[in-house]
């Protein structure tokens, strides 16, 4: 067993993204008007998986705001990798995709909208894993001294806007449910990273944010967000674990994957169990809120839950590509089918009886 291998906050973690952030950058020049088409370079679906892992096996995971690190560590299971893993933070689903298409990073963790990109551009980098959190869990913030109380308002306002991401897909599905097109807003194309700030500074009418980023932005004298009654039904509080096809199909490579699967499960079903203890260690110790805002954040995503990788979950991505795709925001049409590997579910299926967590949120 080797003891895992991680970029930590600072110096050295930043000079390792940007590293991996040079490399991606270098391959997407080379790769631009290169797009295949969304067809699987292999069809693993009849390879049975594998599930030892050599010595010496490695993953680089490309990590968001170090959180599946800290996850990771805090819960313990970080040091029972049976491989080496190092971590490389990221800002956003379009990021990794360039550390993806470079070669670069090898799994990641994602909501449910950068994979549909990652096939509109001919990318091959299956989901092994899905995450439920509560879909109230995303905002959609309105700036100090601008008004809207409901979807209706958003007409003629300056949106916040990534492609890619899952903030793209609320917005899109705000508009609709609101019986808005794109062209009765202005959609002010940003990174995500800029949220915050500009919807705090006035520069955005409205943001589409999720914590701790809400939280974070309250603080702000005047700042609102539209109520959840309003927003209902404009965000799935899904999240994956995508990997590129190349480190599925190598033997040693799918079987760490596997391995980090189960633990991604156990860690987060920890987090159920462990509230208090993941709020003070990742929220306020690394992410630096405060204790109660903490607690609140924690709160408002709910119990985590761990979906098949099944037929109905592959239905619900095709819907998500629907909706993008009718804006006028897809490239060319892709299919959820081709997105997917679902050879790990016997890992998700596994992982969840053993750790006592659950496929789906209970009903109230």
């Amino acid at each position: 067993m080797f003891r895992p291998s991680t970029f930590p906050p600072g110096r050295r973690g930043r000079r390792a993204t940007a590293v991996l952030l040079a490399v991606a950058t270098v391959a997407t020049l080379g790769l631009t008007g290169c797009a295949k088409d969304d067809t699987p370079v292999v069809d693993t679906a009849d390879t049975p998986l594998p599930t030892e892992v050599p010595a010496g096996t490695k993953l680089i995971v490309a990590d968001q705001q170090e959180r599946l690190q800290s996850v990771l560590r805090v819960s313990g299971e970080l040091d029972k990798l049976p491989f080496q893993v190092e971590f490389a933070n990221f800002v956003g689903g379009p990021a990794i995709l360039e550390a993806f298409r470079a070669g670069a990073a090898d799994v990641a963790p994602v909501g449910d909208v950068p994979p549909i990109h990652a096939l509109a551009a001919g990318q091959d980098v299956p989901i092994v894993a899905a995450q439920q959190t509560s879909p109230a869990a995303l905002k959609l913030a309105v700036a100090p001294g601008r008004t809207a109380t409901t979807l209706a308002d958003l007409k003629g306002k300056k949106i916040a806007y990534a492609e890619g991401t899952a903030q793209q897909a609320a917005v899109l599905r705000a508009l609709d449910k609101a019986g808005l097109t794109t062209g009765d807003v202005q959609l002010v194309r940003l990174q995500l990273a800029e949220f915050l700030d500009a919807v705090r500074t006035g520069q955005v009418d409205i943001a589409p944010l999720i914590e701790p980023n809400v939280t974070r932005l309250l603080r702000t004298p005047g700042a609102s967000v539209i109520p959840d009654a309003e927003t209902a039904g404009i965000y799935g509080g899904l999240a994956y674990l995508y990997a590129r096809r190349a480190v599925t199909q190598d033997p040693a490579r799918s079987a760490a994957v596997g391995a980090l699967v189960g633990a991604y499960i156990r860690a987060y079903q920890w987090v159920n169990t462990h509230r208090e203890e993941w709020a003070q260690k990742y929220y306020v110790d690394n992410q630096k809120v405060s204790p109660e805002d903490a607690r609140r954040i924690v709160e408002s995503l709910g119990t985590y839950t761990f979906p098949h990788l099944d037929q109905r979950l592959v239905d619900r991505q095709q819907s998500t590509i629907d909706a993008i795709a009718a804006a006028g925001e897809l490239p060319k049409k892709v299919s959820a089918t081709n997105g997917f590997d679902l050879r790990y579910d016997a890992v998700v299926t596994r992982a969840v009886a053993e750790s006592g967590a659950s496929h789906e949120p209970k009903e109230r």
